[in-house]
């Protein structure tokens, strides 16, 4: 991805984001809410928010396979085109974390969830945050998934920053699929 200056509405996300703050953003199916996965003041910030457990574990999004780098390079060439060839996409990837990121991401869990978005805000943002960063619908549990900016206010208010932008609406909501196995998660 071209790396280009940031738009003041993104320069605004950033800043929330460098405060270990939590962002709204247009994913490829629904609105999005994303926060730095290595701060666990940000992390537990949006799970209240989605009145979600940690123990689910989240998503990870970047604008390219280099920002799963460390965590792609142990894996055979083999998986490593299989994501290539999925991405960028909805196609989310349960992976072996190999020590790599928090449990409050991983849930816990032996494998972390990570996908190269085709939404172009998200895309945007994750290239001007110089990595990946959580991704998971704009809704508390149990309710429907954000497919608006205007319902993202209804469901948190204004105290969240949104990105310009709309769902792709052609798009849909990611597949999630076991790399060492292929098992299909969630279709």
């Amino acid at each position: 991805m071209r790396n280009t200056q940031p738009t003041l509405r993104e320069a605004e996300l950033l800043h929330v984001l460098s405060a270990e703050g939590v962002v709204a953003v247009p994913a490829e199916a629904v609105w999005g809410l994303s926060c730095d996965p290595w701060s666990w003041h940000a992390v537990s910030e949006l799970l209240a928010l989605k009145q979600r457990p940690v123990n689910k574990g989240l998503i990870l999004v970047g604008s390219d396979m280099q920002q799963f780098s460390k965590l792609l390079s142990p894996l055979s060439e083999r998986e490593r085109q299989t994501l290539g060839l999925s991405w960028p996409g909805a196609n989310t990837w349960l992976v072996p974390n190999q020590g790599i990121y928090p449990p409050w991401v991983t849930g816990g869990h032996e494998e972390v969830a990570i996908r190269v978005t085709s939404a172009p805000a998200l895309a945007r943002l994750c290239n001007h945050w110089g990595g990946p960063l959580v991704s998971t619908s704009a809704n508390p549990a149990g309710a429907q998934p954000a497919n608006l900016r205007s319902q993202v206010v209804r469901y948190f208010g204004t105290s969240i920053p949104t990105a310009a932008g709309t769902i792709q609406r052609s798009g849909r909501p990611s597949v999630i699929r076991r790399l060492e196995t292929g098992e299909v998660l969630r279709a």
